[in-house]
């Protein structure tokens, strides 16, 4: 567990001051963003390679930034995505006028976050890719390799990358070697004992004493399948059978290996481990090129490891070989001058917003509104740690904490705002995306603006207008999370709630009362989902575990709108 710390929740923010004072050597912050980029920021004609993810996993993101590796982290909470916001002003930060690389795990909070901020800055006319790393066999089957993890692999596609693009590559190039290691790389792990956020007192799971979990992620989820815990000698050989049984076509026997510690194991163990599988590769008649036995991407104090196999070719080992100089990875000497200027870049404006004129009726309900987001910040705080046990069953516990920075966020965004419903939930759905992040984050965000922008800032609201905002917003959930009724989500509190609301307010139904009874049918809903397999998201992967208990999303999603519905019943609000 961890032991220093200050306020659990400022831990992020503690420790990337914390990281860039010990480091500036190497790295800075990117002006008004919560990310580092190697010092003196972006560099003129050059491709930028942008990684990130939660915090947690340290060297990754922010310990890889630096000369022959990455250009930029942006960081989000402790195994949280950071939000698209974030992103979007790192990338328009890094643009040298080459093009932007964003490279990170296929997570389901990075996807939609990272792709949002692509979609930004394209449409700002800056080239910027992505590729997903897909390294870990333990999360979806060969077939099905774009639905995989990415974990320690993805050290390899940010080398790769790095001494790609510092090199001169142009982005067509830079993408395509990234894909090609990405393509090339398998990994797989193994955990001893789970780890335990800042500020908890208890893991995120136990293993039983005499086991080891197999195929685990790098979030604090416990893995596919729990079996004995065996010596080094078998240890090895269960970590390297699955790789090997997906050796690519073609391939020469010239590997890059990279023996991965996960935070709570000592690299002497690592030796240990490394002893026997160097035996095994030997026998399978593999060439080892530059192997690393380390930590380069943790998982707290996680106690386990992780064996990743890249399958080299003269163009990948080249730049394997190429050398690097970041605080927390440096290989060979860097002797050449700098090929690219720098370009000096300050912080990115917020963007303009136009707000409309409201009328007074809208503004009266404005009030309403914050009292909404006041009670369900309330209700989603005291339920905060049974949320996250919730998440923590096949996910990576954060889910209470994560609603709870979202909706302290919104709150405080909404109070600042004396326009009508429509801007106060836009200004509400911004900094929950942005503090939040995640993929909670994202969609909650979605979710606020799209009710508001359905209500719009004239009128109060009717009962009708609730039940088109209700629907409008599932429809952009929808869009960006491509989830459906049943994949054991927040939609299945969601959706039963919208057509149970719209049921009674088409019946006649008074507004308040119809949304309390709907809120009633949403809490049934979300406990439901217990029977539910998951077909999205970090909990994919551990299906079954996940059966019996309910989807945190779908149970916060019932405890806000019932929160909701009790603010319209007491008229608390009303001005």
């Amino acid at each position: 567990m961890a032991h220093i710390y200050g306020d659990p929740a400022e831990f992020k923010d503690d420790m990337v001051a914390g990281f860039v004072s010990a480091y500036g050597r190497y790295v800075e912050r990117v002006p008004g963003a919560s990310a580092v980029r190697r010092r003196g920021g972006a560099r003129q004609g050059k491709v930028s390679l942008i990684t990130g993810g939660g915090s947690g996993h340290y060297p990754a993101f922010c310990g890889t930034v630096g000369q022959g590796l990455a250009d930029a982290a942006v960081i989000g909470d402790v195994f949280t995505s950071p939000s698209g916001e974030q992103a979007y002003r790192t990338a328009k930060a890094l643009d040298g006028g080459a093009g932007v690389l964003f490279s990170f795990g296929n997570y389901a909070g990075d996807v939609l976050n990272f792709a949002a901020a692509q979609e930004r800055v394209r449409a700002e006319g800056v080239d910027c890719r992505t590729v997903l790393v897909t390294d870990d066999v333990a999360s979806a089957p060969a077939t099905d390799q774009g639905k995989r993890r990415g974990i320690a692999g993805t050290f390899v596609v940010f080398k790769t990358v790095g001494a790609a693009a510092d090199r001169g590559e142009s982005i067509d190039s830079v993408e395509r070697l990234a894909r090609k290691a990405n393509d090339r790389t398998r990994s797989f792990g193994v955990a001893f004992a789970g780890c335990t956020l800042p500020g908890q007192r208890e893991p995120l799971f136990t293993v039983p004493a005499g086991e080891m979990e197999l195929g685990m992620g790098i979030h604090g989820e416990p893995g596919i399948e729990s079996v004995p815990r065996v010596d080094a000698a078998e240890l090895a050989e269960t970590l390297l059978r699955p790789l090997l049984a997906e050796q690519p076509d073609g391939a020469d026997g010239r590997i890059a290996v990279i023996l991965n510690g996960l935070g709570g194991s000592k690299y002497e163990e690592l030796f240990v481990l490394w002893k026997s599988l160097s035996a095994l590769l030997d026998r399978a008649e593999l060439r080892v090129t530059l192997p690393e036995v380390g930590e380069l991407i943790t998982s707290l104090d996680m106690a386990g490891a992780s064996l990743t196999l890249t399958w080299l070719d003269d163009e990948l080992a080249e730049l394997w070989a190429a050398p690097a100089d970041t605080p927390a990875f440096r290989r060979g000497a860097i002797t050449e001058p700098p090929r690219f200027e720098q370009v000096a870049t300050g912080p990115v404006e917020d963007a303009a917003t136009v707000t409309a004129t409201a009328d007074a009726d809208s503004i009266r309900a404005a009030g309403t509104v914050r009292a909404v987001l006041a009670a369900m910040l309330e209700a989603v705080t005291e339920q905060e740690a049974e949320l996250g046990r919730l998440d923590a069953v096949a996910g990576d516990g954060d889910h209470g904490s994560g609603m709870v920075r979202g909706l302290r966020a919104a709150t405080a965004a909404a109070g600042k705002t004396d326009g009508g419903v429509g801007a106060t939930l836009d200004a509400a759905g911004l900094a929950f995306g942005d503090r939040a992040g995640g993929t909670s984050g994202m969609l909650w965000g979605v979710l606020l603006q799209a009710v508001g922008r359905s209500l719009g800032d004239t009128g109060m609201p009717t009962g009708q207008a609730l039940c088109d905002a209700v629907r409008a917003g599932i429809a952009d959930l929808q869009r960006v999370g491509n989830a459906q009724l049943g994949d054991k989500t927040m939609l299945d509190a969601l959706i039963p709630f919208a057509d149970a609301f719209a049921a009674a307010v088409n019946a006649g139904t008074a507004c308040a009362t119809a949304w309390r009874e709907a809120g009633l049918l949403a809490t049934r809903a979300a406990a439901e989902t217990a029977a539910l397999t998951p077909k999205l998201g970090r909990a994919r992967p551990l299906a079954q575990r996940s059966v019996g208990s309910p989807d945190p999303g779908a149970v916060s999603m019932a405890l806000c709108l019932t929160a909701a519905g009790d603010v319209l019943a007491s008229g608390r609000g009303d001005e």
